[in-house]
């Protein structure tokens, strides 16, 4: 291999490298953007209300209908939070005949628990579905509470 070779094979190599580079850093940022945005959503006491509703409900979701008349919510108001939720990508919205039903998205929320969870336990792996609240821990009291804020 000539020098002129070499030179031209060490150039794209450099080239890759800061591709690379690029690559992984703007993952990064749009990583953080995201993050900031479903945190952002969430960071309002309705949503959050709904958001968890909607986890609890599963897969299945509930209709807006349903979702505004157990937070006795106005439905310009539960039309409001559901868009900003869903622009957060947190819940997914789908079509059933004339009525829309909305469920939580738990991709996006296991993806906004791993980054969220990424470096904890000083720099040891963690699994965080370990981490469970231990019912029988839990009193009476604390479970009558539970159920009412839900």
């Amino acid at each position: 291999m000539g020098t002129d070779n070499f030179f031209i094979l060490l150039q794209n190599f450099d080239y890759l490298i800061f591709d690379t580079f690029l690559h992984f850093y703007y993952s990064i940022i749009m990583e953080i953007k995201t993050a900031v945005n479903s945190l952002a959503a969430l960071a309002q006491e309705t949503r959050l209300a709904i958001f968890r509703m909607l986890v609890q409900r599963g897969e299945i979701g509930l209709s807006a209908g349903q979702i505004a008349k157990t937070l006795n919510t106005p439905n310009a108001t539960l039309s409001f939070h559901l868009k900003e939720l869903s622009n957060a990508g947190l819940i997914i919205p789908r079509q059933e005949s004339r009525f829309i039903f909305y469920s939580a998205n738990f991709a996006s929320m296991n993806a906004l628990l791993e980054f969220l969870t990424e470096n904890c336990c000083a720099g040891s792996p963690c699994d965080i579905t370990t981490v469970r609240c231990d019912e029988e821990s839990l009193s009476f009291e604390h479970l009558s509470l539970m159920e009412t804020t839900l």
